[in-house]
């Protein structure tokens, strides 16, 4: 077993990264500073537009992406691999449950959207942990599929009930019916914007 394999920070750890939301230098980037925000109701106005509730949604979404990529960053800071490097070995691990046991660089570019040199780096480094391997493709000598190796599987399986856990407690504070409405709502955003994509692309 690697090194890797025992990285898992204990849990007195994740209430203090939870907790540092508030005061993070990065958390409140997106805001409109109050002496800009007269400004942008005269933008508004000018513009004949009644409600700004679009880039509203926009920011709130930014900042929660831009909070939750901050705070497991930092709880990770310590451990050999990092937040991307994690998550690669999630949709390895999600893959190879469906029947897919080895996926293309290419495919895990996409799914994680990270650029063919980005993705290239973090396979190596994993690569040198032991936690993936490269096989050639059988349709295609000239290219080669990622898999697990035995030690990543043991990471993702000891590791992930606790991750699991931490990021419950990043959202305690909504009430299960609350949690309910949002994922609700997030997957009629979502839709919603793949079918404006679909459209877009069809023209």
């Amino acid at each position: 077993m690697t090194k890797a394999s025992h990285s898992v920070q204990s849990k007195p750890q994740w209430s203090d990264a939870a907790n540092g939301l508030q005061n993070s230098p990065g958390a409140l980037d997106s805001r409109i500073a109050p002496n800009e925000s007269d400004g942008f109701r005269q933008l508004l106005a000018e513009s004949g537009v009644d409600h700004a509730d679009g880039i509203e949604v926009l920011r709130l979404i930014k900042m929660c992406a831009g909070a939750y990529d901050r705070i497991l960053g930092e709880r990770m800071r310590d451990e050999e691999i990092s937040l991307p490097q994690w998550r690669i070995l999630i949709r390895l691990y999600l893959a190879e449950r469906n029947s897919h046991a080895a996926l293309t660089p290419t495919d895990l570019a996409h799914s994680q959207c990270l650029s063919k040199n980005t993705i290239s780096a973090h396979l190596r480094a994993l690569e040198e942990l032991h936690l993936i391997e490269r096989q050639l493709d059988p349709n295609d000598l000239r290219a080669f599929r990622i898999r697990l190796t035995t030690d990543s599987r043991s990471l993702i399986r000891s590791s992930t009930p606790l991750q699991l856990e931490f990021l419950n407690e990043l959202i305690a504070q909504l009430s299960s019916k609350e949690c309910e409405m949002l994922q609700g709502l997030l997957t009629k955003l979502v839709e919603s914007l793949q079918r404006k994509r679909e459209d877009s692309v069809e023209l």
